[in-house]
């Protein structure tokens, strides 16, 4: 039966010594493929649709969507809508580009199909992560699609822990493994790289990926099996036939116009002008030619072939001379600037530019308060660290809409992996860090500008980072048995080549990795050599990077945030904050600045000025103080009893002022002198444990310039006052009558 839920095609392989199932026809079976994928209690949908495109383009218009249902973990949206709306989250946009990346260069380039794969989570468990499944999954579709593909690939993640590879590891084995290393691989190569690591030695890097890939072939062979069983027939697919002729003619026509010349012009503009020069000068040649004038087919193959023939001569120069677009050999990095604190008022700030490259990094200091909290399949994340990369259209000389595009989200969160390990632990700067790289001019590689730079501007804000981090990009140019890789790439090396390999680290090791690549797949020795080219640029760059600042500024900005941290007695903490939050909004919304107060008394304020910092830390220090002897406090009294009147002197702390320590004078009832709710200065005389006697009759003396310990020395006996000071107490005078004394009975109880 077609669809039977109850009888899929099914499949499975073991890797990393899990179970991964392949099954077809349970779901979307009016798909053209259709997969679910799953791992332990982790489940992914991934469908492909195609629909034949109506004309015909000059690119594969190709969509992935990646989508994390929250039912999947048994959460609802934490939205206002409580569903599933709006723009993808930014775990999304790079989950979607981790499964575009791999699959894209498997199909031809000038297939006429309007091609969308969706890759939909619908059970996630606390272990598998569902990101590398979404990779398979897709090729699996793909596979048994009637689509063309020369697949198939699968993916994986690589950890480390105690020096041990592991693959697929689990989410709490994530956060102990130095590694985190998301790729995919054919059965030949690897085809997509993407990671982290604490300080990584290259090789090590080499290592994990021959692991990786050995570990993942079983999800090939899963694959394989499963496009047997149930795979459609593949569509009719005949490559583009190109027209010789006109090929010859624009080849000629080009030569002619100086197309050598032109790729040879070192400044991007420049060169941009000119080769858009040459191209409608050879558009208007064959559109007068008699042979081509016509042929409305062949006029717009034109800019496609004009493409190709600037390619071939890029790239037959770099394998036979050794020399790139603007002159320089295989390894050398450009020309280098970088300046810092080039904002006034912000925290910290760089300039970095490389070549035609430039960066404007600013970092910004935060509280706690400021972390970001990201909904996720886990549950709620926080984010004290964060990477912002914005590529605004005027850094290209062009006029675009203003938007943040799945590119500026992935490559901010490469440069975001590159520096977190660097970061300090939040027991030693319990700040809250957002980078914000501006992209000024580009000309290749802005991703690891934003890491340089980054790092240069955190380094500007004092922020104490364990070591300098810095970033390139490589390329590869290869030919049959001919390969060439590139150091630093331009963009058109990036268009024109055939990988863009983005490696960050400190001189130590790396810390971030991204490649790309637009052929079928590379293989270690490949890798191990850029790798090697890669880390000898970088120490380059950190060495330039150390003549301006070699280590983080030894103070905060004068405009940071002002921190204080510091202990209160827990059970004071409902005082600080008050009935409906009120005492705390009193604080922050006359100083304006953050307090974050922990269960265990713990205090931190961030405030925006010295001077703020100290109100708040007054304000807050108000509910925690402790009584002292012989020192005034104005009270409010809360209580009236026959003995005297309970004051309360201090937030939660009471004290007696006995009837005879009301006035200077006799009492003759305590209503008399004062009332309910009246303030009072008082004198604190004695503490006894939790007892406190307060005097006000002290500091009615006191106004009147007397001393009250004397007076109240002078009449209690000499006698009773030389015992009483052996005992560490206070003379007692006993020439008092009856009823003082009754009085003075009744005050110690």
């Amino acid at each position: 039966m077609i669809g039977d839920i109850f009888s899929p095609t099914r499949v499975s392989a073991t890797v990393g010594g899990k179970e991964v199932i392949f099954e077809h026809g349970r779901l979307a079976n009016q798909a053209d493929g259709a997969i679910w994928i799953q791992c332990g209690g982790t489940v992914v949908l991934v469908t492909v649709c195609a629909q034949k495109l109506e004309e015909e383009r000059d690119f594969f218009p190709l969509t992935v969507e990646y989508s994390e249902k929250m039912y999947a973990a048994g959460r609802i949206p934490g939205s206002f809508f409580r569903r599933e709306i709006g723009r993808p989250s930014e775990r999304e946009t790079l989950v979607s580009r981790l499964i575009d990346r791999p699959i894209r260069p498997l199909f031809p380039k000038d297939l006429p199909q309007d091609v969308q794969v969706l890759a939909n989570v619908i059970s996630a468990d606390t272990e598998n992560d569902p990101d590398v499944l979404s990779v398979t999954g897709a090729s699996a579709a793909v596979l048994i699609s009637k689509l063309p593909f020369a697949g198939p690939v699968a993916g994986g993640r690589v950890g480390r822990i105690d020096g041990q590879f592991i693959l697929n590891p689990t989410y709490e084995e994530q956060e102990k493994s130095d590694l985190n290393i998301v790729f995919a691989a054919s059965r030949e190569a690897i085809t997509m790289v993407e990671g982290e690591a604490l300080f990584v030695p290259e090789e090590v890097i080499i290592q994990a990926l021959d692991f990786g890939r050995e570990a993942i072939q079983p999800l090939i062979e899963a694959q394989e099996e499963l496009a047997r069983l149930c795979g459609k027939e593949k569509l009719p697919y005949t490559p583009h036939e190109e027209n010789e002729a006109l090929k010859n003619k624009v080849c000629g026509l080009a030569e002619e116009y100086g197309v050598r010349n032109v790729m040879q012009i070192p400044e991007k503009l420049a060169r941009k002008e000119a080769r858009q020069v040459l191209r409608e000068q050879v558009k208007e040649a064959i559109k007068n030619d008699p042979d081509f004038a016509e042929d409305e087919s062949a006029q717009k193959q034109v800019e496609g072939l004009i493409t190709d023939f600037e390619k071939k001569i890029v790239r037959t120069r770099i394998l036979e001379e050794g020399l790139r677009i603007d002159g320089r050999d295989l390894k050398t990095v450009r020309p280098i600037q970088i300046q810092t604190g080039v904002l006034p008022r912000t925290h910290g700030s760089a300039i970095f530019r490389r070549g035609e490259t430039k960066s404007l990094a600013v970092a910004t200091l935060g509280a706690s308060s400021d972390e970001q909290r990201v909904d996720s399949l886990v549950g709620d994340v926080a984010k004290r660290f964060m990477l912002h990369y914005n590529f605004p259209p005027f850094s290209v000389g062009e006029v675009k809409a203003v938007r943040v595009s799945r590119r500026e989200i992935g490559h901010g969160a490469l440069a975001e992996k590159s520096l977190r390990p660097t970061l300090p632990g939040i027991e030693d700067f319990p700040f809250t860090v957002r980078v914000v790289s501006e992209t000024m001019e580009s000309n290749g590689s802005s991703s690891m500008a934003a890491v340089c730079g980054g790092c240069l501007a955190l380094m500007d804000a004092g922020v104490p980072i364990s070591a300098p981090v810095a970033g390139v990009a490589m390329g590869l140019i290869k030919e049959d048995d001919q390969v060439r890789v590139l150091t630093d790439i331009l963009g058109d090396e990036d268009a024109l080549g055939d990988m863009d390999f983005k490696i960050a680290g400190t001189a130590y090791g790396v810390t971030g990795i991204q490649m790309d690549i637009k052929i079928t797949g590379l293989t270690t020795d490949i890798m191990r050599a850029a790798m090697q080219q890669a880390h000898e640029a970088r120490i380059h760059i950190l060495g330039e990077m150390a003549k301006v600042i070699a280590e983080p500024r030894k103070e905060l900005s004068e405009y940071a945030p002002q921190l204080k941290e510091f202990m209160v007695n827990p059970d004071i903490i409902r005082l600080i904050i008050g009935p409906g939050g009120k005492n705390i909004k009193a604080i922050t919304t006359t100083t304006g600045a953050s307090v974050d107060i922990e269960d265990n008394g713990h205090v931190s304020i961030f405030a925006p000025t010295k001077e703020a910092l100290e109100k708040a830390y007054e304000m807050i220090s108000y509910y925690d103080q402790r009584p002292e002897t012989g020192k005034n406090y104005i009270g409010k009294v809360r209580k009236i009893m026959e003995i005297g009147a309970i004051v309360e002197i201090l937030p939660n702390v009471e004290a007696l002022v006995h009837v005879s320590q009301l006035d200077i004078g006799r009492v003759s009832t305590v209503d008399s002198v004062v009332k309910v709710g009246q303030e009072l200065e008082v004198k604190v005389i004695e503490i006894a444990g939790d007892r406190i006697r307060c005097s006000r009759k002290a500091v009615l003396l006191e106004q009147q310039g007397r001393d009250w310990e004397e007076e109240a020395n002078s009449r209690r006996p000499k006698a009773d006052n030389q015992e009483r000071s052996k005992k560490g107490n206070k003379p007692r005078n006993s020439g008092k009558s009856s009823k003082d004394r009754s009085s003075h009975d009744r005050e110690g109880h």
